[in-house]
């Protein structure tokens, strides 16, 4: 249901509000290894990410990406928004169009606008400091 551009977002996202802790910064390449990543379309992830302020980049030796706002006020839904747009929770399950631009309803669009409310209501919910957070406690990996 989520692009890998996305999937990926939302996983940096949390391995870096998960391993930035006090300011530290974090290296491309190891990001990149960790979660196993290819580091040109990282790149791309991450800067996109920092022009949202969602992460800070510093350039240099002890260069890297952190966090750029509190993680706890980042939600899954922002960044999904921020990489893809907000097309999966519009745009209609089976076709290319928005349900109802013409008065037209496709045959399941009462039944998946639930899930697609309750799934909006989800991703604003959870945030990636708290998802790091819930890692911590378990002590447990990112899934790569």
């Amino acid at each position: 249901m989520l692009s890998n551009t996305s999937k990926y977002a939302l996983r940096a996202a949390i391995y870096i509000a998960f391993n930035a802790i006090d300011g530290r910064k974090i290296g491309i390449k190891v990001i990149s290894e960790d979660l196993k990543i290819p580091s040109p379309f990282l790149a791309k992830i991450l800067q996109i990410l920092v022009k949202h302020k969602i992460l800070s980049s510093t350039k240099g030796p002890n260069g890297g990406f952190g966090v750029g706002m509190d993680p706890f006020t980042v939600s899954l839904y922002d960044i999904i928004n921020i990489m893809d747009g907000d097309d999966l929770f519009k745009k209609c399950l089976i076709s290319m169009r928005m349900c109802n631009e013409d008065g037209v309803q496709c045959p399941i669009h009462g039944k998946y606008e639930k899930i697609r409310n309750q799934l909006i209501e989800l991703f604003k919910q959870q945030s990636i400091g708290k998802l790091a957070k819930e890692i911590q406690k378990t002590n447990k990996e990112i899934m790569i």
